[in-house]
């Protein structure tokens, strides 16, 4: 990338690689490889993401906290599109709108640290400080890989890259294709009245696509356009070095080649920094994490820094403040960026995980998150933004596909505190497992039917879900 301006910025969440000499080589060969995603995919999430913007769909952006290079399997990977694509039904299906679906994968290997240095526990008893874990891109959990390694680097670029190449593999294959909608796989749902309403919606959508053949408007014509769909990939853009060996100077722009899109995070947003000046460089869309700590005047001014031209879904709010906090905190920003010139080209998304982290009640190392709260923050953003005639435009979710995963409490399983215990799998935040995810998009898709038909259906579903 032509433009380094960045780099005479102050640096937050800098990494200190012990070995400089050993990081340029890296970076060298970055910059020689093929870029992970293309100009054009790039361009399509953009206009993608303007109809966001304009309300005429909805963004679902999920997937792991902090992915690790061992998640880069076929099981996991699969498991992760078909969440994905289930929830993306669910909510089309109540909202009748497109759903842009952008997953947190193939390269959120780095995650940002309140502090340098931790405590860990040895086998023996004793304890020892060490360098923080700040992913697997640039360092080991083990404690003795805690120095930072830049040939991390490189494996985070090929694992991303076979990641890709899979995800792009099985949608090729008609993973996507809503013609076999009984297909999927169910079994692990155990709610049966969860069961039914996803059967109900399934027979739904078979029966409207029935019904086009019969019309002779069959959806499967020359474009396929229910047989494949694009699915797009996000990471936090943390490391700038290893963002600026994947940018690529174009005739049309500059676009940075590691995702089709990425976010600043709550910890790396100012407005002097590195990282909103590298941000401002790049046609990507961007994101940025917006909360307790932002102020209205702050966010107007980010928003002018990385989208001066007022491109209609340049930037996504990804909002994340507490269910105790949003109710005070949000009617504040929108009525910020509604009196704006920004008004009208912001695609605003709802991060109801990251404000709800607590301690388990029973052991106060383990994290975890009560499935009650993320239904508060999501539903009250949902009910503020349509009392303020704004809209919520998207979704932001920590989630796994995998089997049997129990890392937050509640949801239509009715994990307790006990059960976390059973399979708690994260290297970091936990993550709503596959039925407390399907559990959100019928939320959404009932509360988005609720307000397109003017009705109050959804309601039941939102009580019975919220009870801690």
């Amino acid at each position: 990338m032509t433009a380094n301006t960045w780099r005479s910025k102050p640096i937050a969440q800098d990494v200190g690689y012990p070995d400089q000499e050993a990081l340029r080589h890296v970076l060298e060969k970055l910059e020689t490889l093929p870029g992970l995603v293309t100009p054009v995919e790039i361009e399509r999430l953009r206009s993608q993401l303007a109809t966001v913007a304009e309300g005429q769909a909805f963004l679902l952006q999920c997937g792991d906290c902090a992915e690790l290079f061992s998640y880069c399997n076929p099981n996991q990977i699969e498991a992760k599109v078909k969440i994905t694509l289930l929830m993306s039904l669910i909510i089309i299906y109540g909202a009748r709108l497109p759903v842009v679906r952008v997953g947190r994968f193939a390269g959120q290997y780095a995650k940002p640290r309140s502090k340098p240095t931790e405590v860990v526990e040895l086998p023996d008893g004793s304890k020892k400080e060490v360098l923080s874990f700040r992913g697997d891109n640039v360092n080991g959990l083990g404690v003795d890989e805690r120095t930072p390694d830049p040939r991390r680097l490189l494996m985070a670029y090929f694992h991303a890259a076979a990641t890709l190449n899979y995800v792009r593999g099985c949608l090729s294959s008609g993973m996507a294709d809503l013609h076999a909608p009984h297909s999927w796989n169910f079994q692990h749902v155990q709610d049966k009245e969860l069961q039914q309403q996803y059967a109900r919606i399934m027979d739904a959508i078979t029966d409207a696509l029935d019904f086009m053949k019969t019309v002779g408007a069959d959806p499967s014509g020359p474009n396929q356009v229910l047989n494949t769909v694009d699915y797009f990939s996000s990471h936090e853009g943390l490391m700038l070095e290893y963002e600026q060996a994947l940018t690529h100077d174009t005739p049309q722009g500059t676009y940075d080649l590691s995702a089709h899109t990425v976010w600043i995070g709550d910890r790396t947003r100012q407005l002097d920094g590195a990282h909103v000046e590298f941000f401002k460089q790049i046609r990507n869309p961007v994101g940025v994490k917006v909360g307790p700590s932002m102020s209205p005047t702050e966010l107007v001014a980010m928003l002018d820094a990385l989208n001066p031209s007022l491109e209609k879904g340049r930037v996504t709010l990804i909002s994340r403040y507490g269910a105790g906090k949003i109710a005070d905190l949000l009617p504040a920003h929108i009525q910020a960026v509604q009196s704006s010139r920004h008004t009208g080209t912001v695609v605003w998304c709802c991060d109801p995980m990251h404000g709800n982290t607590i301690a388990s009640p029973s052991n106060p190392k383990v994290k975890t998150r009560m499935f009650s709260d993320v239904v508060a923050e999501l539903t009250k953003a949902m009910e503020i933004h349509a009392s303020m005639n704004s809209r919520l435009g998207g979704v932001h979710l920590e989630l796994t596909g995998d089997d049997g995963v129990t890392e937050c409490i509640g949801g239509s399983m009715e994990l307790s505190d006990e059960d976390l215990a059973r399979r708690y799998l994260t290297h970091c935040d936990p993550r709503l497992n596959y039925e407390q995810s399907l559990d959100i998009a019928f939320i959404i898709s009932q509360v988005l039917r609720s307000q397109r038909l003017g009705t109050n259906e959804g309601a039941h579903l939102v009580q019975a879900l919220s009870q801690p």
